[in-house]
């Protein structure tokens, strides 16, 4: 089995399940008392949200990378970036190291398309949504790709910062992404990605009418997969 490297702490919140779905899905494949070989990196998410929120990727970047460069040192053969914002600094991870980086947004995408989908409604942070990086990775895989009106957007990103990354699971919130989400169909949307490694706490499949995209549950099987297989 090979050792993934875990950059957690982006929020905490979102890597607890990092760690046990890709030791659920290490176990369901060879069973007994078998787990994951992994190493964590968790960054102080305080220090990393101050960089986003004053636009210095540069600077979330250069801190990434050297999470990055030390689970390589400590002897990790894949990275595993535990959310999905700051895949917007993915190049200057994998710049940084000679280890590969699993990607989950190609993770995502594969399984949209291999579900026979073409257009999708994507949630997750402002940046996530409005900026490039996201939705041009996704249309490389031939998705049509849809985002919610600027106060649904900018409600999702307040929710996410105060109540998601603080581990607080409100209703009327979970109402909130229900509309937003019948607004997406409305558009056109065949299927929701929730691209935000938190909004899978809040929301689940009984919430919709079309199928959702978890990627935080399709990442980390695609990190037990990776593991896994053979060199």
């Amino acid at each position: 089995m090979r050792i993934l490297g875990l950059i957690g702490g982006l929020s905490w919140e979102s890597t607890v399940p990092y760690y046990s779905l890709i030791n659920q899905s290490i176990k369901q494949q060879l069973g007994g008392l078998h787990s994951a070989r992994l190493i964590l990196y968790s960054l102080d998410f305080h220090d990393v949200e101050r960089l986003m929120r004053t636009d210095d990727w540069d600077g979330a970047g250069a801190l990434l990378a050297g999470a990055a460069r030390s689970l390589e040192a400590a002897g990790a053969q894949a990275l595993v970036l535990c959310t999905n914002t700051l895949h917007k600094v993915a190049g200057t991870i994998e710049a940084a190291v000679s280890i590969p980086l699993l990607h989950i947004i190609d993770a995502t995408a594969e399984e949209i398309v291999r579900a026979g989908f073409s257009t999708v409604g994507l949630l997750g942070t402002r940046f996530t949504m409005e900026q490039p990086f996201y939705s041009e990775r996704l249309e490389l895989h031939g998705l049509k790709v849809l985002t919610p009106d600027r106060g649904e957007r900018d409600l999702l990103h307040r929710m996410i910062f105060e109540e998601l990354c603080l581990g607080q699971l409100l209703q009327h919130s979970r109402e909130h992404c229900q509309g937003i989400m019948r607004s997406l169909v409305a558009h056109g949307a065949q299927a929701i990605i929730l691209g935000c490694t938190e909004l899978s706490a809040l929301i689940g499949a009984a919430d919709a009418a079309v199928t959702l995209f978890d990627t935080t549950g399709i990442h980390a099987r695609k990190a037990a997969q990776w593991a896994l297989a053979q060199d």
